[in-house]
């Protein structure tokens, strides 16, 4: 097999990965009574806490792709259903910052935890100089990504 080949392989079965995980969220979205846009403001929401980012319905609307009333219609929704709170921003109070309540954590891990579950499971038969290239190439597929769809 060429290396044409064996890259073409790899878009080929990250595809699939997101087909399989696009899958996964639509079927989440469907049981908790949320719209797949909903999904996708959590988990960017939750993203954001893990990397220390202080999500303001602002950034949360740039990350979404959507229009400040749009952003506002989809805080409000995850607002009136207990996923999501607005805070002040104790350093600028008219800043208003946006945390995933336990509620949605608790809804996560239900149903995704045991795919995450068999995902590091997958991961752990793997050296750590393996995750790390397949880390690199993640990384560098998710910034290729982040380009084309910014033109």
């Amino acid at each position: 097999m060429d290396d044409r080949n064996r890259a073409m392989e790899l878009v080929h079965l990250l595809r699939a990965v997101t087909v399989e995980f696009d899958l996964l969220g639509a079927e989440f979205a469907a049981r908790h009574g949320l719209h797949p846009t909903d999904v996708r403001a959590l988990i960017h929401l939750l993203d954001a806490a893990r990397a220390g980012i202080r999500a303001t319905p602002g950034w949360l609307g740039g990350q979404l792709r959507l229009n400040s009333a749009g952003t506002t219609a989809l805080v409000d929704r995850l607002e009136r259903l207990e996923l999501v709170r607005r805070t002040r921003d104790t350093a600028d109070r008219r800043r208003v910052l946006l945390e995933v309540e336990e509620k949605a954590t608790e809804l996560g891990w239900a149903f995704f935890g045991p795919v995450i579950g068999e995902v590091v499971a997958a991961a752990e038969g793997f050296e750590a100089a393996e995750l790390e290239t397949v880390r690199r190439f993640l990384t560098s597929v998710l910034d290729s990504a982040g380009r084309v769809s910014r033109k």
